[in-house]
């Protein structure tokens, strides 16, 4: 009995005790995994008695008569409320434009699908709750475009690896906005960049885009403030840093994160100090961005603040173990500190403001340049435990928890990414806050949003912080509500949704994508039936972007070659047997890539520029809405961004372009591959009219 009220726990807690690897082989979570699980989501379950007790209290906080601060529902779709309300019971609904409606519940307790798409406040016999009425899809290419057989095609890029004069290192705003300019003067629709989300400002060590502080925010670093303040006031303040530092950064093969940061923040130290005491003609814009930041900015930029005074005064960067005093980001001590330190918490909101200005140039120059869709933001699967969104967010995210992966054969070991998720019960309890906060953000300067590891709105494998990747257990989400409110949400900014989909898809979820619009992903170098067997161009589905390769995969260039199989022998990362039998598979998928190309465009592909020519008109000839070029394959480039994996070693996250922004694709290979890809979309166009 004690196992089956365990397990009966763990279900109702959204754990799953038995699951499919990626093998195909079933497995079960051992009941000490689900026990220190089930204790770290709050329900201990060490006794019989603790158990027992957890169950009531799940139990208690589900109980029908608990009404949720919010209830999502599909337009057109009536709301079963019957877990709640009586039958007939009257409804005062104050729709979101404050218009009035009286309703009232039918015979079995539904609410009429009468309401618009919003945010709606619905009170019932005096109880209130927000209802999110959401559109059937989200908004997609069809929309952007204005046809109902959208082949278009764009450009991904790592933000960082672009370059522009002056750019201290890496790149930045005025860069991408280059960048869009010239991909929109060569037909581009979309241009998906690498994670923005904001790091941790005093600790420059900390660089990778999948591994934010917050989702909220932005990584200041990537601002130009020269559009604000003009190329003079920039150069006065570069003078505080040196001119030969910074030609120093700029003129490395790879980035110095640590060193490239630091110059840039003492660029905007410099030009804070300036502005702050003067009256400068943007203060009152940077007021009314501070002003409609609200709360969730203020705790930002406190948590910054203090996290830069508990390094000065030698404290770990985890705020869990800072003074009990600074866990709560309401309390009356984070308060003073605030006050006593106002001076840095508002250059950090104005860090934010610099990058927020910076983004949203960059997209109006993609769209007035004739981008239908313009940027594409990426929204990284999760947060670090120790940064800004998990502090003040404490009951929605978990930051007990490390997101990763199962052991499976491709990786014994499992992996664990040192992410924080947010939590099911705590996302229902605030009314999805944190998770409609995060979309809104991600979508603020952008056309398009990539949600990467978008299984995981049903479904992460959570470990536990002290436990090791097969140590954990999937934890359930509402995927139902999230989809809705995702759906709401794109529609309300104009935005398509793009769910990078690689890996073992639970069953039905594919199906629950494409219904709300929400594109897979397809990658030319996984779309085989076989080894060496690539699929037709007609196989490939038309609810999925197509691309070439991704940051976390070799460019085609180091497929053909082999490069990441060599970095993998390099670092010490696969056995002799293991290489073998990668590098004989290469071969023969090398083989069979060469046949199906030679195939469609019955020619001989003497070279890899050749090839790669090929594969960018076979991914351009596909039925796929849209084609993503990564920038490293339309110029032909053998090395990765990201060697999954890898720490140290290899320079993940550092790679640098060697020609400019603005004249990356006047490069004769680019130029070449962009053309070939813009004839293939118009040529699958007039195909599947």
């Amino acid at each position: 009995m004690t196992d089956h009220a365990l397990h009966l726990l763990a279900h109702r807690a959204g754990l799953q005790v038995d699951w499919t690897d990626a093998n195909g082989c079933q497995q079960r979570v051992t009941d000490t995994v689900l026990r220190k699980m089930l204790a770290g989501l709050g329900h201990p379950a060490d006794t019989p008695s603790a158990i027992e007790a957890s169950l009531s209290a799940l139990l208690k906080a589900h109980d029908a008569k608990h009404l949720p601060p919010l209830l999502t529902a599909d337009l057109g779709q009536p709301l079963d409320l019957s877990n709640y309300f009586a039958a007939g019971s009257p409804c005062q609904v104050t729709l979101e434009d404050m218009h009035e409606q009286s309703l009232q519940l039918d015979a079995q307790a539904m609410l009429p699908g009468t309401l618009p798409i919003g945010y709606h406040q619905v009170t019932i016999t005096g109880r209130a709750f927000t209802l999110a009425v959401a559109p059937a899809r989200c908004y997609n290419l069809a929309d952007a475009l204005g046809t109902d057989t959208p082949r278009c095609w764009g450009l991904s890029a790592q933000l960082y690896s672009l370059r522009r004069p002056g750019d201290g290192g890496f790149g930045d705003c005025l860069a991408l906005e280059a960048l869009a300019r010239s991909a929109a003067e060569r037909g581009a629709d979309a241009l998906a960049i690498s994670p923005v989300h904001a790091m941790f400002a005093s600790d420059t060590e900390r660089y990778s885009p999948y591994s934010p502080s917050s989702r909220l925010f932005l990584n200041s670093v990537y601002a130009s403030p020269s559009v604000i303040f003009g190329e003079r006031a920039v150069r006065l303040a570069n003078e505080v840093i040196g001119q030969a530092e910074l030609q120093q950064l700029e003129d490395l093969p790879l980035i110095d994160w640590p060193r490239a940061a630091k110059a840039k923040q003492r660029l905007f130290e410099a030009l804070y100090r300036d502005f702050i005491h003067q009256e400068h003609p943007q203060y009152t814009d940077f007021m009314s961005f501070r002003e409609a930041g609200g709360q969730a900015l203020e705790h930002h930029c406190r948590f910054e603040a203090l996290l830069e005074t508990a390094a000065q005064r030698g404290m770990e960067a985890d705020w869990r173990n800072w003074p009990k005093t600074w866990h709560n980001p309401y309390s009356a001590e984070v308060a003073a500190f605030a006050e006593q330190h106002a001076d840095r918490v508002t250059y950090h909101a104005f860090c934010q403001w610099l990058i927020a200005r910076g983004l949203e140039r960059a997209q109006d120059a993609a769209r007035s340049n004739g981008m239908s869709v313009g940027l594409i933001s990426d929204l990284a699967i999760g947060a670090d435990g120790v940064g800004s969104q998990a502090w003040s967010r404490q009951d929605e995210l978990l930051a007990g928890f490390s997101i990763g992966a199962p052991p499976d054969r491709l990786n014994r070991a499992g992996q664990k990414w040192g992410l924080c998720a947010f939590s099911p019960e705590g996302l229902r309890r605030n009314g999805f806050r944190a998770f409609i906060e995060m979309l809104r953000a991600s979508f603020q300067h952008a056309g398009g949003l990539r949600i990467d590891h978008v299984l995981g709105l049903q479904r992460l494998w959570l470990i536990p912080l002290d436990g090791e990747a097969g140590d954990g257990a999937y934890l359930h989400y509402p995927l139902d509500d999230l989809l809705r409110l995702l759906s709401l949400e794109s529609v309300r900014h104009k935005a398509i949704v793009l769910g990078e989909d690689l890996g073992t898809i639970p069953e039905g979820l594919s199906e629950k994508l494409a219904a709300r619009a929400i594109l897979g992903l397809r990658v030319l170098q996984f779309e085989q039936h076989g080894h060496g067997q690539f699929k037709p161009i007609l196989d490939w589905p038309d609810d999925a972007l197509a691309t070439s390769s991704t940051h976390d995969l070799p460019p085609l260039a180091g497929w053909l070659q082999a490069r990441d199989i060599d970095w993998n022998q390099r670092l010490g990362l696969i056995d002799a047997i293991s290489e073998r039998h990668w590098r004989e598979t290469r071969a023969k998928e090398c083989t069979g890539l060469l046949s199906i190309l030679e195939q469609n465009y019955h020619q001989s592909l003497p070279d890899s520029d050749a090839i790669i020519d090929a594969c960018v008109r076979f991914i351009g000839h596909t039925r796929s809405p849209l084609v993503l070029l990564p920038l490293e394959d339309a110029l032909g480039i053998d090395e990765q961004p990201n060697l999954p994996g890898t720490v140290s070693g290899h320079p993940n996250w550092r790679r640098r372009f060697a020609v400019n922004a603005d004249t990356l694709l006047d490069d004769p290979d680019a130029a070449r591959r962009l053309e070939l890809l813009a004839q293939a979309r118009e040529q699958a166009f007039e195909r599947d009219q």
